[in-house]
């Protein structure tokens, strides 16, 4: 198993028998939800491969430095971004390419260096290996660009992409990839990894995570706990459980707020809305477990038929995103929604 690694194991052994085998595909695409550790275990895998393993590590796009160099170029206007393509780079052979700007995209001047770059040989041994992190974050552009080094990769060029999402990419980069498909962590590598990283309120953390231990580690309770807390006010308002007086304030708040990202509060609306599918097929497995009295009751208020309406409406809002839709205008708009949905 890799060193310092927890949970998937199935794909932790995947990656062992290509070594052992020395058969190693030159293109590999780690799919699954945020934080389960797939840009960690590409760094390891390249570990094993290039050795120099702390160099690599430097690449972490969680480390205060990397991720405050990446805040920054928020502020930078595009042009300037686009003649400064964003990667990492602390070792010679492995290079990182992470979402950029303020709408955290993968760009085309990223993937017509990544093409670029591809082409010089290894300083030392036989391979360079690069890392696209969330390359179902690429724009159009971006993927077709991708697609061009795709079709005819240096010899010398193992590429490792991650995606949260896999469908967000165009088909035939996922046809040429092998896809290795991640999974949460049971509650026992969630335990693990908390004692290893000596998390404080680690059994909070856990329960919040969803099997995520990036989330685990990252997670700023009160924050989270108070963006939760909005979702769940906008869902009892639209669900008719409260007056629209209760989402008021909220949205006010909202509006006010400029460092915000809307896409943090969608992500808590979709589990929050997960659980209450599950709660409606008397499935007792949902996240939120703190929340379980408010979310069964609201559960026995909603029908199938408005939370699909309500998901498709997520959705439409997430599509949006890369628009750079005001936060108040969107979720107020979501709420109207739900609102006409009780009577349809």
């Amino acid at each position: 198993m890799f060193d310092n690694y927890f949970g998937n194991r199935h794909v932790q052994n995947t990656l062992e028998k290509m070594i052992e085998r020395e058969r190693i595909p030159q293109t590999l695409l780690f799919a699954g939800l945020e934080g389960l550790g797939k840009a960690t275990l590409a760094r390891r895998f390249a570990a094993r491969m290039l050795g120099s393993a702390e160099k690599i590590e430097q690449d972490d796009l969680s480390l205060e430095e990397n991720a405050s160099a990446i805040s920054a170029r928020d502020k930078m206007p595009a042009d300037k971004r686009n003649d400064d393509p964003l990667f990492f780079g602390s070792h010679p052979d492995f290079l990182t390419f992470p979402p950029d700007g303020p709408m955290r995209q993968i760009g085309i001047p990223q993937m017509r260096l990544l093409k670029e770059r591809a082409q010089f040989k290894p300083l030392h041994g036989e391979r360079r290996v690069f890392l696209i992190d969330q390359v179902d974050r690429a724009n159009e552009q971006a993927a077709n660009s991708l697609l061009k080094t795709l079709e005819e990769p240096p010899d010398h060029l193992i590429l490792i992409m991650t995606a949260n999402n896999v469908y967000d990419l165009l088909p035939t980069i996922r046809s040429r990839c092998v896809l290795l498909n991640f999974s949460p962590l049971v509650n026992e590598d969630m335990k693990a990894f908390a004692h290893a990283r000596g998390l404080k309120d680690a059994e909070r953390r856990i329960a919040l995570s969803g099997g995520s231990p990036g989330i685990a580690a990252s997670l700023d309770i009160p924050l989270f706990e108070k963006r939760r807390s909005a979702m769940l006010a906008l869902l009892k308002t639209g669900a008719g459980a409260a007056p629209y007086g209760a989402w008021l304030p909220i949205s006010e708040s909202l509006g006010r707020s400029k460092s915000e990202k809307l896409e943090l509060y969608l992500k808590l609306l979709y589990e929050l809305l997960r659980d209450l599918v599950l709660l409606g097929e008397a499935n007792p497995a949902i996240r939120n477990v703190d929340l379980r009295a408010d979310l069964t009751t609201l559960s026995s208020r909603v029908s199938r038929k408005w939370l699909i309406r309500a998901v498709k409406s997520v959705d439409e809002i997430a599509g949006l995103l890369r628009r750079n839709i005001q936060k108040q205008i969107a979720l107020d708009g979501l709420l109207m929604q739900l609102r006409r949905s009780l009577t349809e």
